[in-house]
């Protein structure tokens, strides 16, 4: 299936010619998006560092994930509407691009496990190997995120 049509109607769109024909508004919207990724690597940090028995080892993990949940979630509903608008502005070269694809894939597996397995890892620790394999998978995945979006700029 050739997708190559529907990205290039993406492109069209008037949000993406608008960003794209700024000179300002796509630095700004990748600044915000990058200020996104930090706080949402610095949730999944300090969760997964504690998982991993690295840190703040007086903070209970269940009340740890709590707290930094909202913003996690905030974080990541920021990223995708920064990422939204990048992403009209460039959606040809993006279908072009091997880095866009593993981030998108990596981003949908990231975000998955984070709301599934992660999240029932950290309601019930009892199990400290299989909280620090979860950690494991969390970190390799969400540097997987970032490493792919950076890597697109150069590709």
């Amino acid at each position: 299936m050739n997708l190559l049509p529907l990205f290039q109607w993406f492109e069209a769109t008037p949000i993406g010619t608008v960003v794209r024909e700024s000179l300002w508004m796509f630095p700004v919207i990748e600044c915000v998006h990058l200020l996104a990724l930090a706080m949402l690597g610095g949730a999944v940090l300090v969760v997964d560092l504690r998982l991993l028995g690295l840190g703040l080892r007086a903070q209970p993990i269940a009340e740890l994930a709590r707290k930094v949940n909202p913003w996690m979630v905030g974080s990541l509903a920021a990223i995708v509407a920064t990422g939204i608008p990048m992403f009209l502005s460039e959606s040809v070269k993006c279908y072009y691009s091997p880095p866009f694809w593993y981030k998108m894939g990596l981003l949908a597996l990231a975000a998955t496990f984070a709301f599934t397995v992660r999240r029932r890892v950290l309601a019930d620790c009892s199990r400290p190997v299989l909280g620090r394999m979860t950690a494991a998978v969390s970190l390799a995945l969400w540097f997987g995120v970032g490493f792919s979006g950076r890597w697109i700029a150069f590709y």
